[in-house]
């Protein structure tokens, strides 16, 4: 049985309100990342990863679209 996941959004994410937020949700040894006018389609990784992502776009060693 899956765990009943509690999703937060995204300070960041157009007021918190609408389709167009990032949610983040965790359970277990790993973390649940997805937009909300895509409510089923998930990404799922662990903290070290993810981490590493937030310190390379901080740097701008990895480069983002808009």
């Amino acid at each position: 049985m899956s765990p009943t996941l509690y999703w937060q959004k995204s300070t960041f994410s157009d007021g918190g309100e609408g389709n167009t937020c990032v949610e983040i949700a965790t359970s277990p040894g790993t973390l649940h990342l997805r937009e909300s006018d895509t409510p089923n389609t998930q990404l799922t990784t662990t903290t070290a990863p993810l981490a590493h992502l937030i310190r390379g776009v901080k740097a701008g060693a990895v480069r983002t679209t808009a």
